[in-house]
């Protein structure tokens, strides 16, 4: 009870919301920025910083209102002075004047690490660098590269585009950093965390996954102490708004490996098939799909009846609260009917009985995952059937409605149950899921609504909105 006093606290001094239809929570004023490929860190006074691709950067001292502090690789890099002069060499080698997904990290000494790439883009004519400073909104000074990819001879079927950097510690203390994109997958370095840079005599590395060009990116680890398994996030499909990306996971004993999805799939067996390009097909059966294109649709008792769909939401990272045991999934997402415009997106997730992580279907305002009281979990609720397709499209809501007796009618119809403890299960048409349910906040609405977010046998997300007005 004191934990969530104090988070409704911080709400109400930080955003000022209104209180909500209900009474029980203030509505946050959100604030969004545009942070491609977002990569987080927590700072050691509390404040989020997010670093995407272009040199781009912002912070908050919440997940809800942003501000940017860091715009292009340009004029607007406040990352590092005289970007274009300091990191010379990797924008020379890849033949451009820009940078692809950085990541950020403390290390042993205090100081943060920028982990940066350039990349030529319709080839794998990459390089790897990294850039030191005392605070994480720099300056940062450039160190030096240590990783290079297609120079002639090289096999981009079956070895990395160095893009893409993750570098995290494990539960022993050990560093490693994950990367790839594309071409021949995604591989992973033991680094040394006094220095910065990998240890000697590894090559690129282990292969955790992916070959022969598979539409395949964006990996970040993330630990959880409460599953003891290392949690691979990987984005698959195409990064533009008709293009697919949707947000996977799959876990390991290990940092290194080998990791497997909800089917037991070892995923060194995903990727395509010799002599394929983008082949989606090929891949889109691997992996635990959490999330990818999808529309909450309006209803006749909305307020709000305009239209708002996700478009290749995607290149993702994730947090762990040790303080209050609370997961987040930060990335950046496209909107129909925008062009290729983009927002950043954070939403709060949980772990179900099978230990994967599930994404709350609305995005994060504060709450906390505290269970629904019996009487308010009933009711008409939008339903979002994510798949396990690479979907360029969005996936739109269904309309169901749980009832007291423990049955569901509507669209799909089956039995629904959830325990004391926000446990929630369900069998749809024939089909079981695992997960949870919580309140959450129906932002377009502005309501806080209950929600479940669950997953199948198969890695197959389902989502489930509460209707903000009964009809």
């Amino acid at each position: 009870m004191k934990r969530l006093w104090l988070v409704l606290l911080a709400l109400l001094c930080l955003t000022g919301g209104a209180l909500a239809e209900s009474g029980e929570m203030p509505v946050p004023k959100f604030k969004d920025v545009s942070v491609h490929d977002p990569s987080v860190i927590r700072a050691d006074d509390g404040t989020y910083y997010i670093f995407g691709s272009h040199m781009t950067a912002a912070k908050s001292a919440d997940l809800i209102q942003w501000t940017m502090i860091s715009r292009d690789a340009g004029s607007g890099c406040t990352l590092v002075e005289n970007v274009q002069e300091q990191m010379k060499e990797a924008l020379q080698y890849a033949k451009t004047t820009t940078f692809w997904a950085p990541d950020v990290q403390k290390l042993s000494d205090g100081r943060y690490y920028l982990y940066y790439c350039t990349c030529k883009g319709d080839s794998p004519l990459s390089m790897l660098g990294v850039a030191v400073s005392d605070s994480p909104e720099g300056p940062y000074e450039n160190l030096g590269v240590f990783l290079k990819s297609g120079y002639a001879g090289y096999d981009a079927n079956n070895l990395p585009n160095v893009v893409d950097p993750c570098v995290f510690f494990d539960k022993e203390g050990r560093l490693w950093m994950v990367y790839g994109s594309y071409s021949g997958g995604v591989y992973i370095l033991e680094m040394n965390p006094d220095t910065g840079f990998p240890l000697e005599n590894q090559g690129y590395g282990k292969k955790l996954l992916g070959k022969n060009h598979a539409r395949i990116e964006g990996p970040y680890v993330l630990y959880s102490p409460d599953t003891d398994y290392y949690y691979l996030f990987l984005s698959f499909g195409g990064l533009n708004a008709d293009d697919g990306y949707n947000v996977r996971v799959c876990r390991s004993r290990n940092p290194d490996g080998p990791y497997e999805d909800a089917l037991g799939q070892q995923m060194i067996q995903c990727g395509g098939r010799p002599g394929t390009f983008f082949n989606d097909p090929d891949y889109e059966g691997y992996g635990v799909k959490l999330l990818g294109g999808y529309c909450f649709e309006s209803i006749p008792s909305d307020t709000n009846q305009f239209r708002l769909a996700y478009r290749s939401p995607g290149h993702n990272s994730a947090y762990y609260d040790a303080e209050t045991g609370r997961y987040f999934l930060i990335f950046h997402t496209r909107f129909a009917g925008s062009g290729e415009s983009f927002k950043v997106r954070v939403h709060q997730m949980m772990m179900n009985e099978d230990g994967w992580p599930v994404v709350l279907p609305q995005r994060y305002a504060g709450e906390t995952p505290d269970p629904v009281p019996a009487e308010k979990q009933t009711g008409l609720y939008k339903v979002i059937l994510h798949e396990r397709d690479i979907n360029k499209t969005e996936h739109v809501s269904r309309l169901v409605t749980l009832n007291a007796d423990g049955t569901v009618r509507g669209d799909l119809t089956g039995v629904w149950s959830c325990g004391a403890d926000g446990v929630f299960h369900c069998e749809l048409n024939g089909v079981s899921y695992t997960g949870c349910m919580t309140l959450a906040l129906d932002s377009k609405e502005g309501v806080w609504v209950p929600c479940f977010t669950a997953l199948d046998k198969t890695g197959a997300a389902l989502w489930g909105s509460h209707a903000a007005h009964e009809e």
